[in-house]
């Protein structure tokens, strides 16, 4: 089984990969978690290098746990949830894990919503984590 975290360093993602966690576990799952810098974060050198640790940190978390991980850093120019979507189908993933930030319905028109794109166009089954 693959499992695929998305993963940006907030209290959300840390959930997500705990979630992560107790399901591969419980089904022998790798781990793969992955970051997508998306227009001008991609561009700023600091930005990458956080992304970079934050990847390496969770990968430890997982390995420390016994538990076979891998990470990518995707910038590819797409949204975080077209990145996701792709990479999931691209590695055959059986499951998705994203948390999901609370938003108005105004909000979500404006700005858009990365898990709910997610949600929508994933090939596997998605899981959502919220506060």
């Amino acid at each position: 089984m693959k499992i695929i975290v998305g993963y940006e360093g907030s209290r959300m993602s840390h959930m997500a990969l705990d979630l992560a966690k107790k399901h591969a576990k419980a089904f022998g799952a790798e781990v793969t978690v992955i970051t997508s810098l998306e227009g001008g974060r991609a561009d700023k050198i600091e930005d990458i290098e956080a992304a970079k640790n934050g990847l390496e940190y969770a990968e430890e978390l997982l390995k420390r746990e016994g538990i076979e991980s891998k990470s990518h850093l995707l910038i590819h120019g797409l949204s975080p949830g077209e990145d996701i979507v792709d990479f999931a189908k691209e590695q055959n993933a059986d499951e998705i894990i994203v948390g999901v930030k609370m938003k108005s319905k105004v909000g979500k028109f404006l700005l858009g919503s990365n898990a709910q794109y997610v949600i929508l166009n994933a090939h596997c089954p998605v899981v959502t984590i919220k506060l």
